[in-house]
């Protein structure tokens, strides 16, 4: 926009000569175009890949706006993010990124587009942090920093093992989310040295959530804790169910989704239920700022654009600007301090978090397991 108003100006301005007139020499040579943005010499140019765009645009915009606020809280100087629309094509979006000079690239969203975005990011020298969840992407340069519900799973497990719950049961939905956390309950319940009497699998139609949960009940004899590997709807749905059964004095067992789902807390039949998630503290404060700054409440995922920025300011302090961007910082064993608590890159590419346990009750989440402040060496 400034450099519109710029040309408008020098377009309504009048020139008068001065002296003789040159003398004519032709038509000037054009110089050459340069494609892309311009050379910046000052700063180290990051790109984000977020649609702002299409069916997604809403969840986009708000990581966009958080990475601003980022870039506002820290006064970084050395750091420039130009943001790529996916909503209209990932692989388009890489390839302008690439050849605008990027150094990192923040996103995509999913992983559906980080698979579109690794091959030519990784061709050209350009790490990958993305927001996807996905571990099944990670590795060779693409760095996943989105909330896992393996180590959601793993997490509020091993604090039922440490209060005494020693036999475990699970309904999960079909497809690759109910696998994943099917399988994390199945090896952290291994790990700690308990048994799972039982696991079913659901459509998420309430038919064959009722099936499941009676075949469940069938199949075991009891159990101390029980896992609803699904989001707030589902788990009111079937909390009721489970106390009719077996599960009358089970303690509810949920994952990282339940953390969005502020109406789980008034729910009576979830009341005592447990799950793992990251900390909500600072997002709240995050959350107060934005809506101050642009009149609308964020998405949760935003906190992944904010934390990604500072994280790039971090290592940006350590960066030589004109070089690549240095991958090996991120997997740093000190880990990150982020809105979503503390934060590494295992060697496997997947971000590690220091998760919290909540308990439901009394209308309101409670802390009842702090996440820990950070990593040992």
């Amino acid at each position: 926009m400034l450099v519109s108003s710029a040309l408008l100006v020098a377009a309504c301005q009048t020139i008068v000569p001065r002296g003789p007139a040159p003398t004519p020499t032709g038509p000037a040579e054009p110089g050459p175009v340069q494609p892309g943005l311009p050379t910046d010499t000052a700063r180290h140019r990051i790109a984000l890949l977020v649609p702002v765009s299409g069916s997604n645009a809403g969840v986009g915009q708000s990581i966009a706006n958080a990475t601003t606020l980022a870039l506002l809280d820290t006064g970084a100087k050395s750091v420039r993010i130009t943001t790529y629309d996916t909503g209209k094509g990932a692989a388009s979006a890489v390839s302008r990124a690439i050849a605008d000079g990027n150094r990192l690239i923040l996103g995509p969203l999913t992983a559906d587009e980080v698979k579109l975005v690794a091959g030519p990011a990784r061709k050209a020298g350009v790490p990958v942090v993305s927001f996807s969840n996905d571990s099944s992407i990670a590795g060779n340069g693409v760095f996943v920093m989105g909330y896992s519900p393996v180590q959601s799973v793993e997490r509020v497990v091993k604090f039922a093992r440490a209060k005494g719950m020693s036999t475990f049961a699970a309904i999960v939905p079909a497809g690759l989310y109910g696998e994943r956390t099917g399988n994390a309950l199945l090896q952290a319940v291994r790990e700690s040295g308990g048994s799972v009497a039982a696991m079913q699998s659901y459509d998420r139609s309430a038919t064959s959530l009722g099936a499941a949960i009676r075949k469940l009940d069938q199949a075991a004899t009891g159990y101390d804790a029980v896992l609803i590997a699904d989001g707030g709807r589902i788990a009111i749905q079937a909390a009721p169910l489970l106390r009719k059964g077996k599960g009358a004095n089970a303690r509810i067992l949920g994952t990282e989704l339940w953390n969005t789902e502020p109406g789980l807390a008034a729910n009576e039949t979830l009341r005592g239920a447990w799950f793992a998630s990251v900390s909500d503290a600072y997002y709240r404060q995050l959350a107060t700022k934005y809506r101050a700054r642009f009149a609308a409440t964020p998405y949760r995922l935003s906190a992944l654009g904010y934390d990604a920025v500072l994280l790039t300011v971090r290592i940006a302090q350590d960066w030589r600007i004109g070089t690549p961007f240095p991958a090996a910082s991120l997997t740093d064993k000190g880990g990150f301090a982020g809105i979503d608590g503390a934060f590494r890159f295992g060697r496997d590419g997947v971000a590690e978090r220091a998760l919290e346990v909540q308990q439901i009750g009394d209308g309101k989440f409670t802390v009842i397991d702090a996440a820990a402040g950070g990593f040992g060496q």
